[in-house]
């Protein structure tokens, strides 16, 4: 089974009820993968809020990543960790949560994904496809075309992250991504459950 296929970022301003909810509907509805994103609180919110998701998803099968955190990861003992081009170097991280745990790493333009390639990571993070209200800090908008392009050039596999809904999924999904990483249209939705079960009808067979 494809890992990335339908992949679930927290949304860190939900508090930790609607985190809760949130992620036990959307594995019910069929995502095959939840990062937990924390970027606004302090250290021991990010670990709590770590654990309550891992225990939703024992026994899943769903993995559990810790978003930029390695410390964090190693805590809750993740399944991952992704990391972007300003956290800790993944040479490191690789050392630390060693060789069994997958490792993801964000791209932001051409240059990141020729030199990923060499590099100890299992996938890639392609950001972002297009603009998004959840990041606003983008570095390039990839675009359908810059997503396919990446594809074509990457021996690694690559999620496709930012903007992705229901509108530009089939355009996203004929770019032969492994994968599509959500947070507005599986968290804000008013069933998760429903919107990843949509989604992957929407994909088919194609991932």
């Amino acid at each position: 089974m494809n890992p990335y296929r339908l992949y679930l970022v927290t949304d860190d301003k939900q508090n930790l009820e609607t985190l809760k909810r949130v992620v036990a509907e959307a594995v019910a509805g069929g995502v095959t993968m939840v990062q937990v994103r924390e970027k606004q609180g302090d250290l021991r919110t990010f670990i709590a809020r770590a654990l309550a998701v891992k225990v939703i998803l024992q026994g899943t099968g769903v993995p559990l990543i810790i978003n930029d955190r390695v410390d964090v990861a190693l805590a809750v003992d993740a399944d991952g960790v992704h990391l972007g081009q300003s956290d800790m170097p993944v040479e490191t991280a690789r050392r630390l949560i060693g060789k069994d745990k997958l490792l993801g790493l964000s791209i932001e333009n051409q240059q990141q994904l020729i030199e990923a390639q060499s590099l100890p990571v299992d996938y890639l993070g392609l950001s972002a496809i297009f603009s998004t209200s959840t990041k606003t800090n983008i570095k390039k908008e990839w675009g359908i075309k810059g997503l396919t392009d990446a594809v074509a050039q990457s021996a690694l596999p690559i999620v496709a992250i930012g903007g992705i809904n229901t509108a530009n999924l089939d355009a996203v999904i004929a770019s032969h991504v492994d994968g599509v990483a959500l947070v507005s249209a599986i968290c804000h939705a008013q069933s998760p459950k429903q919107a990843a079960m949509n989604l992957l009808c929407q994909m088919g067979g194609e991932l």
